[in-house]
């Protein structure tokens, strides 16, 4: 007997199992074509789509259904420049040794340095923010359960909604990240998680060979 307050399970959709195979297929291939990009097109992309996107991402499950996330949308150029100057600072001491010889080595196929022009040129930046406290209202101040878990949970919604609605994207993790509480206005509660780059390609986009070799089946899962 359910002890607590619920509602039908009304939206599930039951597809026949050649229909799911093929769905499963169609999705693979599509998600086969995302790929982390490093040059963007100013090509403006429509506050809509972004809306749209972030609330994609607020579906995602999460420990006690607190929803341990806040997603700052910056198009502004002149929040867009400061952006730039505090992560390439911070950049700039990364590359100059603090990350070490090991980590340095692994990033080299990639080709990144501290040098960051897609924080400015891109058409959005979003500040993804865990919260310490919170719950399923706003004003709520409650302990936040499985919170990093959570939000990369959402932070994986919201990569696969941008790629669905046509856009690039590429995660950013300066060390540290608290300049973007200033930057964004974010308070104490608020721990910023990441920076994801979204907007259009530019004509001479490339993807490092590096990044595209993914690992087979059989390394990455095992069926018992």
């Amino acid at each position: 007997m359910q002890k607590h307050d619920c509602s039908p399970l009304s939206d599930f959709i039951e597809y026949p199992q050649e229909e799911m195979l093929a769905r499963s297929q169609a999705f693979l291939a599509d998600i086969s074509r995302r790929h982390s990009i490093r040059s963007f097109s100013d090509k403006a992309v429509p506050k809509e789509i972004i809306e749209n996107c972030i609330m994609a991402a607020g579906k995602a499950p999460s420990g006690a259904n607190h929803q341990p996330w806040h997603f700052c949308a910056i198009s502004s150029h002149e929040i867009k420049q400061q952006v730039r100057e505090q992560a390439e600072q911070h950049e700039r001491g990364f590359y100059d040794g603090r990350a070490g010889e090991e980590w340095l080595d692994a990033l080299k196929p990639l080709g990144t340095d501290a040098e960051k022009p897609y924080l400015e040129h891109a058409p959005w930046l979003i500040a993804i923010f865990s919260q310490k406290k919170g719950g399923i209202h706003a004003e709520d101040k409650n302990t936040n359960y499985y919170v990093h878990e959570s939000v990369g949970i959402a932070t994986g919604f919201l990569i696969t909604a941008l790629h669905n609605a046509g856009l690039a994207t590429l995660t950013h993790t300066p060390k540290p990240m608290s300049f973007l509480n200033k930057i964004c206005q974010r308070g104490d509660n608020e721990r910023a998680y990441m920076l994801l780059i979204a907007g259009y390609p530019a004509e001479d986009a490339t993807i490092p060979a590096h990044a595209s070799v993914k690992k087979s089946l059989d390394e990455i899962a095992s069926f018992l």
